[in-house]
């Protein structure tokens, strides 16, 4: 639009030139080429065409003089164009003067002096624009990676708090076990040895009653303890230090989405099973790939190891593959062991509640 506005401005001065000419029709039809020349010039700027209309204008300035009255519009076009030089052969005006008088000249001349201002003016300025453009959208840029990284910031804090907390529930646990755990134990024993050498029948109840007490406190304990031990297993951080330990001639792939609230057995099967996968795969596989996908549902708990080497057959007796099915149905679970010339898969499903 800006652009539009300029070439207006330079019109109204080709305009007065064109005014002085004697005759009426030639002027306006001259006028009207031009302003269509520059129109269909500025459509198809930046390519060839354009070139070619501005030279074809120039050349015909030298069969009709009154044409060479719009070479400020048609020297902005060409500025704009980088090939001001297409206008030259206009310039062939010059050496015959037949066709115009000196007040024509001169407001050309002024013309063409304005339009380079012009032209120096709104190039500077749209230079300057594309440069405010290019450091804003950098900026951007810049501010979309900042938050990106503090938004990786802050998952590795909670990622570190999450350990932390896992971390502390392992130790009251231990401490648990090996404190109350042993002296709750050491109680138990001192009571069923007094229930022995006791030859009281007026203690006998009492002293039943405090074992009883001491073995529901035990139990108690050892349960806490249990859920401590088990929530504070982080299912996927220990599938990944199982697939650190594989060899290095596997490349493992792991899509955990599963949440946090898994109950521990299950944890601890699906740990199992995948140690005992990973293990079998470095084994008796003659691949290069393993995938481990852990898939939560709103039913089920699923687990899928896949390797693509070129499995044999599969011996129903193995040690490994027992020891995997044990751990799935002992807590309800399903599994199955699939070869095929796309590889090993073994595929667990844990039924919820």
């Amino acid at each position: 639009m800006k652009r539009l506005l300029d070439k207006l401005a330079i019109a109204l001065i080709c305009l007065a030139g064109f005014s002085m000419a004697e005759s009426f029709a030639a002027p306006v039809a001259a006028l009207l080429v031009s302003v269509a020349v520059s129109s269909a010039v500025q459509l198809y700027t930046g390519r060839k065409a354009a070139s070619c209309i501005i030279l074809l204008w120039a050349v015909m300035c030298g069969f009709q003089p009154i044409f060479f009255c719009a070479l400020p519009l048609m020297l902005y076009d060409a500025l704009w164009e980088k090939k001001w030089w297409l206008t030259l052969p206009s310039l062939t005006v010059l050496v015959r003067l037949d066709g115009l008088i000196y007040p024509q000249l001169i407001i050309s001349a002024m013309g063409v002096t304005i339009a380079v201002i012009i032209y120096m003016r709104v190039s500077k300025l749209e230079e300057t624009v594309n440069k405010l453009t290019s450091l804003r959208d950098e900026i951007t840029e810049k501010n979309m990676q900042l938050a990106e990284q503090n938004l990786r910031l802050a998952e590795a804090q909670d990622n570190e708090v999450h350990l932390a907390t896992l971390r502390e529930r392992n130790r009251i646990a231990r401490e648990i076990h090996d404190n109350v755990g042993h002296m709750l134990t050491r109680s138990i024993l001192q009571s069923g040895a007094l229930m022995v050498i006791n030859k009281d029948n007026d203690l006998k109840e009492p002293l039943e009653s405090l074992k009883s007490t001491l073995d529901s406190a035990m139990t108690s304990i050892r349960e806490s303890v249990h859920d401590l031990h088990d929530d504070s297993i982080d299912l996927k951080k220990v599938i990944e230090e199982s697939i650190r330990t594989v060899d290095s001639r596997f490349d493992v792939t792991l899509d955990h989405d599963a949440g946090e609230n898994i109950p521990g057995r299950i944890k601890l099967c699906i740990a199992g099973v995948v140690k005992e996968g990973l293990s079998n795969a470095a084994k008796h596989s003659d691949g290069n790939k393993i995938s481990i996908v852990v898939r939560e549902h709103p039913g089920f708990y699923q687990l899928s190891l896949t390797d693509n080497g070129h499995p044999g057959k599969i011996k129903e007796s193995g040690i490994g593959l027992k020891n995997m099915q044990e751990r799935a149905e002992s807590i309800g679970g399903r599994i199955s062991f699939t070869a095929d010339d796309s590889g090993f898969r073994i595929f667990m499903s844990i039924p919820k509640g």
